[in-house]
């Protein structure tokens, strides 16, 4: 079986809740150690707008 790695990403998606996102982290045995938050830009009429904020929590390996 494979290793896991030490640290992974994960990224919420639309419609998940951050709790919803926490919950897959802990099933997947990691454990947040940091999060961040980076916007998403879309162009509309010429001028550049924030169209939302794109979350990514990074997870690291728990003891098993």
């Amino acid at each position: 079986m494979p290793e896991k790695p030490k640290k992974k990403k994960f990224k919420v998606t639309g419609g998940e809740s951050l709790e919803d996102c926490l919950a897959r982290m802990r099933a997947e045995g990691y454990a947040p150690v940091r999060r961040t938050e980076r916007p998403v830009f879309t162009e509309k009429a010429g001028e550049k707008a924030v169209d939302y904020q794109e979350i990514i929590f990074e997870g690291k390996l728990t003891e098993e």
